[in-house]
């Protein structure tokens, strides 16, 4: 069914009891599949979309041990962005952010993608001197930004504290395409997409081992028995490290829990994505009304998708600091996710030493943001065995060659951060 104003009307006329399943719940093929995706979160499930439309490959399955968009995709705080430096992020992240722009049309789906704009904010000179410098990069590759004085940031969002001794507010870098999208929609827009396509979406099905016959990998098994595949793409989050030991590959990640925070609902008062320049801490506001926050992740390696107090205190200290009013509000909930940190802050999208097995992982704080991208190169990826411009610079062996690409210092180790 396509979801339009006419369907909804005659839906609604009939008492909403005539929608159809948004996805099938089919069981594994016994006679495997050309992919299996290993995830079922935002990356799995875009990359399972694009292969089957933009690579005509359709004996596709994605297999997820709980059910789609169960991880991460649904635990975060919803940004979008592409106002990155380096020239390994720059092209990647705006091609993301032009697929945000087309995406519910091209999917079918509310998606909620909401170009609010994200202002982050500078406290000092030189800090204005790097946002410039971030500035002009970002224009030379097409990309919109604009570097704001104290005055243009108070009159954009006056809620904030801009005499504060300690960290006076000074101006801000703003990307006006930026802005948030609504997560849990992208998971279930994309497993519908990609299910309308002919793609299996295997729910409930943990993989237990990966089958590796010389050299190469053959298939994976799983709680639902062996499925075979003539490829396999690796796209597990905060477990990619526990997923690719079972084919044998240790990875250059660490994982780390990232918490999110919503507070209860107000009226609006914050109509942008806000970035504090003097810690690591970023908002913006709900369509429900609550302020949507976090900071950084707990500095120690876990696998639980809850984080611990310090992390919290830091996180509320940091929304005093910048918006003393959030001080009379209260938290309504708290989630984690589980973030795979990669030792130079950036991704990695490319095949392994494995004959037909590829990794998608490392994707640190902006694994959202860049789903769609994500999902479109990897898909190239697996169809093509060879990376797409894209995505050639996160190349898995750059660890060794000295390739890195370190954005701002923000690798796996508690001391970058």
């Amino acid at each position: 069914m396509r979801y339009s104003v006419l369907s909804l009307i005659a839906n609604a006329l009939a008492g909403h009891r005539r929608w159809a399943p948004v996805w099938r719940v089919p069981e594994p093929k016994p006679g495997g599949y050309d992919v299996v995706i290993v995830g079922g979160g935002g990356h799995g499930l875009a990359a399972a979309y694009y292969l089957a439309k933009e690579h005509g490959i359709t004996n596709v399955a994605v297999v997820e041990k709980g059910y789609l968009g169960s991880g991460n995709v649904g635990r975060n705080t919803t940004i979008i962005r592409s106002n990155y430096l380096l020239p390994g992020n720059t092209p990647f992240y705006e091609w993301s952010l032009k697929l945000w722009e087309g995406l519910e049309q091209d999917i079918n789906y509310n998606a909620m993608v909401s170009q609010r704009g994200v202002l982050n904010l500078y406290h000092s000179d030189a800090q204005r001197d790097a946002f410039a410098r971030r500035g002009n990069a970002m224009r030379l590759n097409g990309v919109d930004a604009d570097l704001l004085d104290v005055h243009d940031v108070r009159a954009m969002v006056p809620a904030l504290d801009f005499d504060n001794a300690r960290f006076p507010i000074k101006g801000g870098l703003l990307q006006r395409r930026g802005g948030t999208v609504r997560h849990d929609a992208v998971a279930w827009g994309y497993a519908r997409a990609a299910d309308a396509r002919g793609v299996d979406l295997i729910q409930n099905c943990e993989v237990t081992g990966i089958r590796v016959e010389g050299g190469r990998a053959v298939g994976v098994e799983t709680a639902k028995g062996f499925i075979a595949a003539k490829k396999i793409g690796l796209a597990c989050a905060g477990n990619s490290s526990r997923v690719a030991a079972m084919a044998g590959l240790r990875l250059p990640i660490e994982s780390h829990v990232l918490q999110a925070f919503v507070s209860e609902g107000v009226k609006p008062m914050l109509d942008t994505v806000v970035t504090f320049g003097a810690g690591h801490f970023y908002i913006s506001q709900s369509d429900k009304g609550g302020l949507v926050f976090g900071g950084d992740i707990d500095g120690y390696n876990s696998y639980a998708q809850r984080g611990n107090l310090p992390i919290v205190e830091d996180v509320a200290e940091c929304a005093v600091s910048l918006l003393p009013r959030v001080s009379r509000l209260r938290i309504l909930r708290s989630w984690g996710g589980l973030m795979d940190m990669s030792m130079d802050g950036s991704p990695i999208i490319d095949r392994t030493p494995i004959e037909g097995l590829y990794l998608n992982a490392g994707w640190c704080y902006g694994g959202f943001k860049a789903t769609p991208a994500s999902g479109w190169c990897f898909a190239h990826t697996i169809a093509r065995d060879a990376p797409h411009e894209l995505n050639a610079a996160f190349r898995l062996d750059r660890f060794s060659t000295g390739h890195v690409i370190d954005e701002k210092g923000a690798g796996a180790q508690p001391n970058l951060h």
